[in-house]
């Protein structure tokens, strides 16, 4: 039996997935959660085989919670289901070695087979999504991406120089590479463009 754990945060969602999923003669569902903190706890201590991982959540989103439970070396097999099909979500949910990445708008036959296939070692994406990343690469170096989420978060030049231990003048010679990178104004726009696409 294939024990499942859903994280979604659409109430209706979550309660479909559930009851479909539980249908399936190998598939039992052992837990759910709508944040992802909660989730995060849950499937530390449930361990389940598979987990279907919603990205944006209150909280923690289902691609910090991937990377997290990686990092603790958790067995469970995560699989991202999502309505997004941003480029840049794509690319670190696969540096973070999620299982699968698949679009909310799958068949339910289509989800259960992917889940048997992940069970048994095998990644499975959307072709969508590949297709996206092949056409838009994320520009930004991670260094970049690291100051652009300070900037995303209204830190001035001088307090992410604190945070990173960086000078004013290299901060300053970031910044104007990424609006150069991203073809905007100035750090919010950029901000905006990056989180648009995922990149960060």
């Amino acid at each position: 039996m294939i024990t499942l754990f859903i994280a979604e945060d659409q109430r209706m969602l979550l309660g479909a997935l559930g009851s479909l999923l539980d249908m399936e003669e190998d598939m039992k569902v052992i837990g759910h959660a709508m944040t992802g903190d909660e989730a995060l706890s849950s499937i530390l201590k449930l361990e389940p085989d598979v987990c279907l991982m919603d990205i944006e959540m209150p909280g923690k989103t289902g691609l910090e919670v991937a990377e997290e439970l990686a990092m603790r070396g958790s067995n469970s097999k995560i699989i991202i289901l999502t309505t997004f099909a941003r480029p840049g979500y794509f690319e670190r949910a696969v540096k973070t070695g999620v299982h699968g990445y698949l679009l909310k708008d799958s068949e339910i036959d289509e989800l259960a087979e992917a889940i048997r296939k992940c069970v048994k070692g095998k990644r499975i994406f959307s072709p969508e999504l590949t297709f996206n990343v092949i056409r838009e690469e994320n520009p930004l170096t991670a260094k970049e991406q690291e100051i652009l989420r300070y900037a995303a978060l209204g830190k001035t030049t001088k307090e992410i120089t604190s945070e990173l231990y960086l000078s004013s003048g290299t901060v300053r010679n970031y910044i104007s590479e990424i609006l150069q990178k991203l073809d905007a104004k100035n750090r919010t726009e950029a901000a905006s463009i990056a989180k648009q696409k995922g990149w960060i």
